[in-house]
């Protein structure tokens, strides 16, 4: 008889099944925030309601661009699957509760390498209250990250005057440079 999965491992494969309603042509995000064993959102990476998306279209700008995973997500069409199911919840219903993020690539069909979450969607975590986020990376054991360190790096980063934690600064490009520089 086949074991019975974990809950992470649950809500990872529940997440897992609602990117398949992404619609961004280089790689589906799901996202499930369950509180007290209850699943009260979904979100998945689209477009905003109402705007044409990348599969529609055929085509992805930031692709066209060449513009590396990670970097300059104002040019995506999609809201992040993150974003989008902190959008669909109440702050009661996000305050303790747990993200569970699942990343598939489009290539491949494969898990992503690194399905953490970008750093404006780990502001928006921060800020609905949200107390763990959950991932499955592609080589690795079901992983728990807590949003406090997200905070603790985020502080360091300001008291050294840079634009983003250290930890980010080459996924977006930053190079290490401090507020008001140049390049």
């Amino acid at each position: 008889m086949k074991a019975r999965p974990s809950k992470d491992a649950y809500y990872l494969e529940i997440a897992r099944e609602v990117s398949r309603r992404g619609t961004c042509l280089r790689r589906k995000y799901g996202a499930v925030i369950v509180k007290d064993d209850q699943i009260v959102s979904t979100g998945y990476a689209g477009a905003p309601r109402g705007v044409a998306n990348c599969v529609d279209l055929g085509r992805c700008l930031r692709q066209e661009l060449n513009i590396p995973s990670g970097q300059r997500y104002e040019l995506c069409r999609s809201v992040h699957a993150e974003m989008n199911a902190v959008i669909h919840a109440s702050r009661s219903q996000t305050l303790g509760a747990t993200l569970y993020l699942s990343g598939v690539e489009m290539d491949d069909g494969l898990p992503t390498e690194n399905p953490e979450p970008c750093l404006l969607c780990r502001r928006v975590i921060i800020n609905a209250g949200i107390d763990k986020v959950v991932v499955h990376p592609r080589d690795a054991e079901i992983t728990a990250l807590d949003p406090q360190d997200w905070i603790d790096e985020e502080n360091q980063a300001a008291r050294m005057g840079l634009v983003a934690p250290v930890a980010l600064e080459g996924e977006y490009g930053l190079s290490g440079r401090k507020q008001g520089e140049n390049s």
